[in-house]
């Protein structure tokens, strides 16, 4: 018997939902704005009130999320920027509305998952994805199962090296100022250039900087998680250019300590982009559909 799931990928610019067994086979799909929660939530409870037979639904959102079962906040978004969504309840309207599992975890930790399954971290046991966006967030597997602790990893706030006589720019996170979100996010470029970064030519000078700050970010990674791969994707990374760039940018911080082929012979193979492209967030909560199911 095939199990028919749903997914949806909440982000704070727009919902995505959607209904099927995978990103190849992916059966109905609706998109709206992120407005007001109740609202939001309603038409999502709407789409997939459409579809019967479904087993599960995974929710893949942006955060922060509590993430602990036995939290009596359980499904909710935490201390959120984002205007009128700071400690909503995900979970808890999807649970009165459908009799279902449901998988619930950071938007991230699911990209990851569904490449996991289905794109570019096929048969790996520990993986990373990492999205470079108007935010960073990062989402690690090990074990094929997303990492989870006193909440979530936060991989965008992690402080980097900063030498503000070449790069004066105070950063942009409203925490941590010169943070790795703060120095390298899309948000960052456009305030410490003035335009948006898909205006900038392949020889702009942002893009040297960029891949120094997510070369010494990788860097850090590697040797806390050591994953298997590195999967870079957000509207930053989508610049194609950016990865040649940020692989030579890793290896020159990690000065040869970590002796793997897949870092001093085979870094092609090693930080790639999203096999599933732009489907990675909607395919992974139909991923967390699947893990909820067992």
């Amino acid at each position: 018997m095939t199990h028919l799931f749903g997914g949806l990928e909440a982000g704070g610019t727009k919902f995505v939902c959607a209904v099927g067994t995978g990103p190849d086979d992916i059966r109905a799909e609706a998109r709206f704005p992120t407005t007001a929660p109740a609202e939001t939530l309603h038409h999502t409870i709407e789409f997939f009130r459409q579809h019967e037979g479904l087993a599960a639904i995974g929710v893949a959102a942006f955060g922060p999320l509590d993430l602990r079962h036995d939290s009596p906040t359980y499904g909710h978004i935490t201390s959120t920027p984002k205007p009128g969504w700071m400690n909503a309840d995900i979970v808890g309207p999807l649970r009165q509305a459908f009799n279902l599992p449901i998988g619930f975890d950071t938007d991230v930790n699911g990209a990851a998952l569904g490449e996991w399954r289905w794109g570019a971290g096929q048969g790996l046991d520990t993986l990373l994805y990492l999205t470079i966006g108007t935010g960073i967030g990062g989402g690690a597997l090990v074990g094929g199962k997303p990492i989870h602790g006193l909440v979530h990893t936060e991989m965008g706030h992690f402080r980097l090296p900063h030498d503000v006589q070449a790069d004066p720019f105070p950063g942009a996170c409203p925490f941590h100022s010169d943070c790795f979100e703060g120095l390298a996010s899309g948000l960052a470029l456009e305030k410490r250039w003035g335009a948006k970064a898909e205006t900038f030519g392949p020889n702009h000078p942002a893009w040297a900087l960029e891949a120094k700050y997510i070369g010494l970010a990788l860097m850090t990674v590697i040797c806390t998680l050591s994953p298997q791969r590195i999967i870079l994707g957000g509207g930053v990374m989508g610049q194609q250019h950016l990865f040649p760039l940020v692989r030579a940018e890793t290896q020159q911080a990690l000065n040869g300590y970590v002796q793997s082929p897949s870092i001093t012979q085979h870094i092609d193979e090693y930080i790639v982009p999203p096999a599933l492209g732009g489907r990675a967030g909607v395919s992974g909560a139909i991923a967390l559909a699947h893990m909820a199911l067992g």
